[in-house]
């Protein structure tokens, strides 16, 4: 039990102060004018004054209440590299000891609660958060009143990526530091990454190598980093640590180009992961240049340049030949007003600038000697891509297939021009190939044609590639893969039929998108490829082959774990498996056939960038608190835990102190007034009448 005087006042207290400076003035004023009974005069006044002040006894009892401590374990990515978990679970262990024989103390109860920080979900969106050491002792102590609590013990290497949320804590905050004083590691920091480049341009990309901690001389002078695009090594140079380098990258294709940075683990390293960097490079091309010659005038010639011309990334340059030199009519050249057609210019000396060159109805008539032809056939051959649009003369003796372009074709032509109706098919190559799958319409009735009709094709045999499109019986679409360059033959002048809505028209402007981008190289029109998708943690692989039929794909994790994921068919030629990447980084993929790069998360997490164990990170929620910051022992041995009074010194050379907070619960309160107004009133007017008496005499 514990007792208190306590007042209640009846009037605000500075009414109450003026009131005695009154009384005591006048009890002076009587005492030097002489008056016997001045004193019995002072006593009526400080009875009333008690009486206006209200003093009652405060009784309380109260029971004590346990001191909370708070044991937090970081178990975060950081704190479990080079034996840094074996020391906090041996320092947990030996802490719980002494905090249960802490707590077993009657005259100083102490309860204890452990709190475990863990890292996010790795490879989570918004998840990159490091450690939220903070955090979590915030959260903890919140359930738990200031006065109970007796301290925080923070085992961890003192990487919180969340200290400057630290706003106070109300009793000692101790760390106890996992590692070793002498720790060393190397970290490769990307400064400038572009996410744009020009296809056959460079861009350019700035980094540098940091050396952290005691490091050795003998990696403080340099490092070799490797330099990857799309899993495949492009450089591999020694550069200067400390230093920012300048390295020009080729930008080699369109879409995705997925480069990383890595340097060779050295030993006595901590750990290598945060010694890569990866990001991608959107590759553009910066003109799509393609040349059109169109052979003569006819209905589809429009359908063409309408397509090519509507793509803003297309340069288009298209001739068509409307009088061959072999014509004789008698009108002079000066009269024409047509162009001499730069055949020199394009075919011998630019032809290298093209990234498509599209022979539409084009027929033998003089016009291209054989050289030029031939030209083409190398042009292909180092890279580029032709399509031959057929008309009826490609059956004939004016046909390419009789120039040196012939080396290249897929499709052999025979004597036969088919004219009559008949449907367009996708062949079973087709349902797979990029360019023709996914043609078809969805949920179409039975029956019914997909869409409509043409009514010309040369008949060809196929001599190479592969035919994803078929009409009457014979190739309509091949294309094939020569040298380095791509060729597609289309044995028919009318598609064009399909952009006018005959017969409900047909997909004739994604069809012809899709072929010439595909002959342009552009890497979502693949036949083989192999993909991958990252959403938060998930990835989702894709896999497209015209022949293979792959099982199932292996994923490496950026600590060399290996995964594996089983392909599911989900369209012809299409399989695609998923599997959750619990490590943030760089994962390489593979089938066996096939090989790529998936990027979970940044490649080097907050956890790693400086993963040296120091306590610098939490000296100020250490300083404010007047908690201590120790290093465990390689073996994990924890300072002695002492219990101490507030406001002392709470932390010293081998030993950590807890608070004694003495906080307390009230169980019963009883008020006992000292000074009851009835009683003041009457005891003030005995001694005023004492006065009036001892003065009347």
């Amino acid at each position: 039990m514990s007792a208190a005087l306590e007042f209640s006042p009846l009037l605000p207290l500075p009414v109450i102060a003026v009131l005695a400076a009154l009384s005591l003035l006048a009890a002076v004023l009587h005492l030097w004018r002489g008056s016997p009974g001045w004193g019995l005069r002072a006593l009526a006044a400080l009875a009333i004054l008690a009486a206006l002040a209200g003093p009652s006894l405060k009784q309380e009892i109260r029971d004590p209440l346990p001191d909370v401590a708070f044991l937090v374990v970081d178990e975060s990515a950081s704190n479990r590299i080079n034996g840094r978990d074996l020391q906090a679970q041996a320092a947990a262990g030996e802490l719980s000891e002494e905090l249960a024989a802490l707590g077993a103390d009657p005259t100083a109860p102490l309860e204890w609660r452990l709190v475990t920080v863990r890292d996010a979900p790795e490879g989570a969106r918004g998840a990159d958060k490091g450690t939220q050491l903070v955090a979590a002792l915030e959260a903890a102590s919140a359930e738990v009143a200031p006065d109970r609590i007796a301290g925080a013990i923070l085992v961890t290497d003192g990487r919180a990526h969340d200290s400057e949320r630290f706003d106070g804590f109300p009793a000692p905050v101790h760390v106890l530091l996992t590692g070793r004083a002498d720790e060393w590691d190397r970290r490769l920091v990307l400064e400038t990454a572009p996410a744009f480049g020009l296809v056959g341009d460079t861009v350019q990309l700035q980094f540098r190598v940091e050396a952290l901690g005691e490091a050795p001389p003998e990696v403080s002078g340099s490092a070799r980093v490797d330099i990857q695009v799309d899993g495949k090594l492009a450089l591999s140079q020694p550069i200067p640590v400390g230093r920012q380098v300048t390295l020009a990258l080729p930008v080699e294709h369109g879409g995705a180009n997925v480069v990383s940075l890595s340097i060779p683990a050295a030993e006595g390293e901590l750990t290598d992961r945060n010694n890569a960097a990866v990001f991608t490079i959107n590759g553009v091309r910066d003109r799509l240049r393609v040349l059109l010659v169109s052979g003569e005038p006819h209905p589809g010639e429009r359908t063409w340049r309408n397509l090519l011309k509507a793509d803003p990334s297309v340069d288009l340059v298209h001739f068509t030949i409307l009088r061959p030199p072999t014509k004789q009519d008698g009108v002079p050249v000066f009269e024409l007003s047509l162009i001499s057609f730069p055949t020199r210019e394009l075919f011998m000396e630019k032809i290298d600038e093209f990234d498509l060159i599209i022979f539409d109805r084009y027929r033998r008539r003089g016009v291209l000697p054989d050289a030029y032809i031939r030209n083409v056939a190398r042009y292909v051959e180092n890279g580029g891509a032709v399509l031959v649009a057929s008309g009826p003369a490609f059956a004939g003796v004016e046909s390419l297939w009789r120039t040196p372009l012939q080396t290249i074709l897929p499709g052999a032509p025979t004597p036969r021009v088919i004219e009559r109706g008949f449907l367009p098919e996708i062949t079973e190559v087709g349902l797979k190939h990029p360019v023709t799958a996914g043609l078809l319409p969805e949920d179409l009735p039975e029956g019914e044609a997909p869409w409509g009709r043409w009514f010309r094709m040369v008949q060809m045999e196929r001599a190479s590639g592969e035919a994803v499109m078929q009409g009457a019986g014979a190739p309509l679409l091949i294309l094939d893969r020569v040298g380095e360059g791509r060729v597609a033959a289309l044995a028919s002048d009318h598609a064009w039929l399909w952009s006018r809505g005959y017969e409900g028209g047909g997909p004739q402007a994604e069809l012809l998108r899709r072929l010439a981008h595909w002959l342009m190289k552009e890497p979502e029109l693949e036949e083989e490829a192999l993909t991958a998708e990252v959403s938060g943690d998930r990835v989702r692989v894709s896999r497209r082959s015209l022949s293979a039929r792959p099982t199932q794909v292996t994923a490496a994790a950026p600590s060399g774990a290996l995964v594996t994921a089983v392909y599911e068919e989900t369209a012809p030629g299409r399989w695609t498996a998923e599997f959750e990447a619990r490590e943030q980084g760089l994962w390489r993929l593979s089938d066996g056939t096939l090989e790529a790069v998936a990027a979970v998360g940044p490649p080097a997490p907050k956890e790693f960038e400086n993963p040296i164990s120091s306590a610098a990170p939490l000296e100020a929620a250490v300083d404010a608190t007047g908690g201590g910051a120790l290093r465990l022992g390689a073996d994990g041995a924890a300072p002695d835990l002492r219990r101490v009074r507030e406001e002392r010194v709470s932390a010293g050379r081998g030993w950590i102190g807890l608070a004694r907070r003495e906080a307390y619960a009230v169980r019963d309160v009883s008020l006992t007034p000292l000074a009851p107004g009835w009683l003041m009133l009457a005891l003030a007017g005995l001694l005023t009448v004492g006065a009036w008496r001892v003065e009347g005499r």
